[in-house]
Order: C-alpha cells, then structure tokens, then sequence
C-alpha cells in the first residue's frame, strides 16, 4: 500500500472536479443560494421531484482535519458508506485509499483510476467469485476472521496479503459488528497456524468498534487487543506489518464524543504499543466521518391531511416525496444515523405557531413513516422541507420501490476550491 500523502491533490483532481456533474458555486454564491435556485427551477418545470445537494468542500475540509489529527494513519474510504461517483473522484484526488467490500466496489474504483495498491478488500465473508475477480485485478490485500474463509483464499488467491480481523468490544457504539465479524483472541493462534500451514501470508491485524462509536477508550482497547495479536504472531514466526484500526468515527460536529477526543485516545494508545519506529503501517476505513455532514436532502410536501385530536391543538399529517424506501432509509437501517429534522426551507416567523406533525414518505406502505412527532410550523402542498447530514448510508441504500424516483445528487464545489485545484494543477 502506498504511504499517504499530504493534502496536496494529484494531477488529475481538476479534470475530476469539472467534470459534467460537478457544480461550480460563483460570484460568492452559496449551498443555500444553490439549493433556492433547484427549487425554483423545478417549480418552472413544474416538477416536484427530491434532490440531494453533495457539498464537495465539505469533504475536502474533512480530510484536512483528519490528516491534522492523526497524521500516522492513512485513511481508506468505506465506499458502501456513499459511492456518489463525484465524492469518490474527490477522495481519488486527495490520495485516499479504499474499502471495497465486493468485486463491484473494487470495480468501480479501478475504473475511476484508483491502483490496486489503494485498495482493502475488507469483507470477512467473500464469495469465491470476488475472490478470484480481486486476484485477477491485482488486489492483493484482503481480511479474514474464519478457518473457512483462509481455504477459500488459498484456493482462489493464494498470494493475497491477509489481515485477520478480530473482534473488540463494541459496548459503546450506536451500531455493533463485533457479533457477526471478527475472531476471537482465543482463535487467533489456530487461525495463525492454519495460514501458515497453508503457505498464505498474513500481514497485520484490522478491527472495528462499531458504527457510531461513544465512548473513545473502545480504541484504546481494541489496539490493546491488537498488539496481543501481533506478539502471538511473532511467536510463530509471522511478521505482522499493518493495523487497520476500522471506522466507528461521525461526521457531524455535534456527536456527543469530538473528534479530536478519539484522536487522542488513538494517537497515545499507537505511540505507546506501535510506536512510529516500529515499522507498522497504520490505516482506518472511515465512511461517514468524511460524508455525513457533506449532503443536504430536499424534499416537497405533496398531500396534507389535518386531524383533530384528543387532546388540544390539532396534528397535521403530510407526506412527502422521499421516504424509508428512498433517501431516508437511514430511519429504519442505521441506528448511527442522527435523527432526522426537518426544516421548512420558507422563511419561518419568530411567533409562528408549530404543530406536532406526522411526516409520511409517498409510498402505498404504513411502515414508510418519517416522523411521528416533528414540531414544525403549518406547512402547504407544494413547500419544501430540508434534511441536513444526509451523506452516509442514505444514496447507497435507497430505492425506487413503488416507481418513486431516487433524489437526484447535484454535487456542488467553491469557486475558491476550483481555483485552488487550477493553481496546483499548473504547478504539477
């Protein structure tokens, strides 16, 4: 794998960022003003369809703040997180490598130019198909956790890199993994065994602490737990030289542990057990710490019912275009997900009264409910209504059950940030 970069995007990033699909704020126009002028030309359309508006800068900016806050690990993108092809593109320019977890994620980031190097075929569980696709396309590295899946690998690609992924405590995360991926420390000797018995190299350790991760210590434990591992390793004979230290990380500045927490939990825990002298590379495979925050989704009121009810004030019940079969999936698929606020993209007045609303999606099923207790002022068909932190497992999850169309994606990058990619561009 190669050794992450700093900041600077490679030769490509601005072919990549003018591309057809990518639009350029100018004149210090901003997400909003592009979000009001959507609407309004759908409305001269006559046309009410979902749109989902991808702020590139947003991604960018991540990406600066984690090379800021954890400088030895070099991030590889989960891509089932969000696979929208310009949020990829981006990622490619700034040197990220990639988490792919089937032969067509790895086929979609070598179509986009992505090297084999950059790329961890991070799935424990792989279809024999996937395997041989990923030693044909020079993929090289791979995880396991099963005895299974090691006579798999050896039979369809015999000279993988193989990390075995162990199973840490996931207590305190939102979304817990650990019950369906990763092996036992109490396995890790016989499994070591198995793959030197079978000739396979085995080249370091991965694990994840679960999706929306509360607690940053569980990093502290879990390299803990992989150090163990590397010294069993070095017992047998086996020359470990990868941690891959997972996900687990929001996207959103509001979570209730900071970023910059679990950096220093994460930094101190690799100083002190995989010192930087050490001779170990050290990766992550964060998804929605560089997406979350990036999408904005733009929904429109078309039916409303009001309802009286037994207590006092009246509950209004409208129903939307999007919903738990589209872009709002995270609702019933996602416990990591933030709850879903809806924000009337009219101008909303200081004393406007606000009801307690039922929000439905526009699909014939009852269980596509989006709230049943938002607080919002009285709203009219045809009004719009906006989510924000829309980037992660929302797009790559939604469907058009029912004939509903998917939100179409406008990805949307600053002048500033064309410029900037202008001037490295003719440097390099």
């Amino acid at each position: 794998m190669e050794k992450h970069a700093a900041s600077a995007m490679n030769g490509s990033s601005l072919q990549d960022f003018s591309s057809g699909d990518v639009h350029v704020l100018d004149d210090g126009r901003s997400i909003n003003d592009f979000i009001d002028d959507q609407i309004k030309t759908l409305q001269s359309e006559d046309s009410e369809e979902p749109f989902l508006v991808a702020d590139l800068q947003s991604v960018i900016d991540r990406h600066q703040q984690w090379l800021t806050l954890l400088p030895r690990v070099k991030p590889f993108y989960a891509v089932k997180c969000n696979n929208t092809p310009a949020v990829l593109r981006v990622l490619r320019a700034l040197s990220t490598g990639f988490d792919c977890a089937s032969k067509a994620e790895i086929q979609m980031m070598l179509n986009l130019g992505v090297s084999p190097d950059n790329i961890i075929f991070a799935h424990t569980t792989k279809p024999m198909s996937h395997i041989r696709f990923a030693a044909a396309h020079r993929v090289q590295t791979m995880t396991f956790d099963s005895e299974e899946e090691l006579r798999k690998i050896s039979l369809c690609h015999p000279k993988a890199r193989l990390v075995l992924r162990i199973a840490v405590d996931d207590s305190d995360s939102l979304l817990r993994l650990s019950s369906k991926f990763g092996a036992g420390l109490g396995l890790v000797e016989k499994l070591l065994g198995l793959a030197v018995d079978r000739d396979l190299t085995v080249i370091g350790v991965s694990f994840h602490v679960g999706s929306g991760c509360t607690g940053s210590q569980a990093f502290q434990r879990a390299i803990a737990d992989a150090r163990q591992v590397f010294d069993i390793a070095s017992v047998l004979g086996v020359q470990m030289s990868l941690l891959d230290i997972g996900g687990g990380f929001s996207g959103r500045d509001n979570f209730q542990v900071k970023f910059e927490e679990f950096a220093d939990v994460i930094n101190a825990a690799l100083d002190k057990l995989f010192p930087p002298d050490c001779g170990v590379q050290i990766i992550a495979e964060p998804g929605r710490f560089y997406v979350e925050s990036a999408f904005t989704l733009a929904v429109n009121v078309i039916a409303k019912k009001n309802c009286e009810e037994s207590g006092p004030g009246v509950q209004i019940m409208y129903y939307i275009n999007d919903g738990v079969y589209g872009s709002l999936s995270c609702i019933v698929n996602d416990p990591a997900h933030p709850p879903i606020q809806l924000l009337p993209h009219r101008a909303v007045g200081v004393g406007e009264v606000r009801y307690r609303s039922v929000v439905w999606g526009p699909t014939c099923d009852s269980l596509d409910k989006v709230s049943d207790s938002a607080m919002i002022p009285e709203l009219q068909v045809g009004d719009w209504l906006l989510v924000h932190h829309m980037g992660a497992y929302t797009v790559s999850l939604s469907t058009d059950f029912n004939g509903f169309e998917r939100a179409k994606i406008f990805p949307v990058v600053t002048e500033e940030t064309r410029r900037l990619l202008e001037l490295r561009h003719t440097s390099a």
